[in-house]
């Protein structure tokens, strides 16, 4: 799996995982327009899980209304489910998940996780634990708004204390309650000599 492939030629790409469900406050969904918007905005383009439901249907459609390209990714069995965005700049519809999450993986500059489930929980797991083994260098942020992680955070504090991680695997992870100052340092992270405007909202 070659995920260091040099995109220099194309926008700084944002992967974004989150929930094919908005979740019951309605913070989650403004904080998933917030960050589709920042990215149209700065210049970026957005590729994520290719559903039109929840929050990953917001973040889309802010990006695309921020005039961002927008690439989704999707399993054939989840067209329906997940309601395949069809207004997407790309939609590649795959055969299972492993192809989808590679196939973000591989556009990715930098991985951003927002609220959400099982399923936004294992994506973000699986790069950070491919960033840990050296499979890539990519940023991997945890959009914490809200505190919806605070509890995902003090276990993996625990598991750090108990001798499972070392503090150097937690500090792979960056994580804020601020999209406007996540996102920045990340991209600048991924590509040191991006233009100033990413520095700005």
């Amino acid at each position: 799996m070659n995920l260091q492939e040099n995109h220099s030629s194309r926008p700084l790409t944002v992967c974004v995982y989150c929930g094919s469900r908005p979740g019951h406050d309605p913070a989650h969904a403004a904080l998933a327009r917030e960050v589709g918007h920042w990215i149209g905005a700065h210049g970026a383009q957005l590729v994520y899980g290719g559903g039109h439901h929840g929050l990953m249907g917001a973040v889309a459609d802010a990006a695309l209304a921020a005039g961002a390209r927008v690439i989704g990714v999707i399993p054939e069995a989840l067209v329906e489910m997940e309601a395949a965005h069809r207004g997407c700049t790309e939609l590649h519809v795959v055969a299972n998940m492993h192809q989808r999450k590679q196939m973000m993986a591989e556009h990715a500059d930098v991985f951003l996780a927002l609220p959400g489930g099982i399923g936004t929980f294992e994506e973000l797991f699986e790069v950070w634990t491919w960033r840990q083994l050296g499979y890539h260098d990519k940023p991997i942020g945890l959009l914490n708004a809200g505190g919806y992680y605070d509890s995902l955070l003090t276990f993996l504090d625990s598991s750090v204390q108990a001798g499972f991680m070392g503090q150097w695997q937690m500090e792979l992870l960056r994580v804020s309650d601020s999209a406007s100052e996540l996102l920045p340092a990340l991209l600048k992270a991924a590509r040191p000599d991006a233009p100033d405007r990413l520095e700005q909202i």
